[in-house]
């Protein structure tokens, strides 16, 4: 199934949901807002929130580790390297989408201290990303191609998880010191990863809170 398909897929059932659900975009006006507006703007900041926590919490906490457990190392690394720039790119347009709706929608002059809180929370969620796609990522990779070049000059690279690599980095300075600048950079990007995810997290008690199931 192409992405344009998918695509359309989920476009169709959206609709759907607004066919049933017609209240949602009905004429009645909302602090000054028309009601259609206000019903899309929330519901872009739902989706934009939903799809970056969910992406958030499956690339950190289950995608990531049953990769890293199940690949060659090499490989996992050469996967991540294409892959994080893509997640962290959709998650940060995910975070400014949800941060502008919200903050149109929650006017800062007229906001309560709860609601400027929850504001900022976006906008960290959405900085952190930023930071990992256009600093962290590109040296993370960088640093990544540099220690491959290395192991595959000591043969090893090709095994799953790390014993291989601790057993030579022992007898080895050289790729001593890269597993050193390579553990920093990517151990910034990780604490990068998991404040974002944190400040969604964050979110995610104050939009439960609003809810009336």
């Amino acid at each position: 199934m192409g992405w344009l398909t998918r695509f359309l897929g989920a476009v169709t059932f959206l609709a759907v949901g607004v066919i049933f659900s017609p209240e949602a975009f009905g004429s009645k006006s909302d602090g000054g807002h028309s009601s259609k507006l206000t019903a899309a703007l929330k519901l872009a900041h739902l989706l934009c929130f939903a799809t970056a926590w969910g992406a958030a919490l499956w690339v950190t906490f289950i995608g990531g580790i049953i990769m890293f457990k199940n690949l060659p190392r090499h490989t996992f690394g050469n996967l991540q390297s294409k892959m994080f720039p893509a997640y962290f790119s959709m998650v940060a347009v995910c975070c400014a989408v949800s941060t502008a709706s919200f903050g149109y929608l929650h006017p800062w002059k007229s906001s309560s201290t709860a609601e400027k809180y929850q504001l900022g929370f976006l906008l960290s969620a959405f900085a952190f990303n930023l930071t990992n796609l256009l600093v962290f990522t590109p040296m993370t990779i960088e640093m990544m191609k540099q220690r491959h070049k290395v192991e595959r000059e000591e043969n090893i690279g090709e095994e799953i998880g790390w014993s291989k690599n601790q057993e030579v980095a022992k007898v080895s300075p050289k790729l001593a010191a890269m597993n050193k600048k390579f553990g920093m950079i990517h151990g910034l990007s990780s604490l990068a990863n998991i404040m974002s995810f944190g400040s969604l997290a964050m979110h995610s008690w104050f939009l439960a809170g609003k809810m009336d199931l």
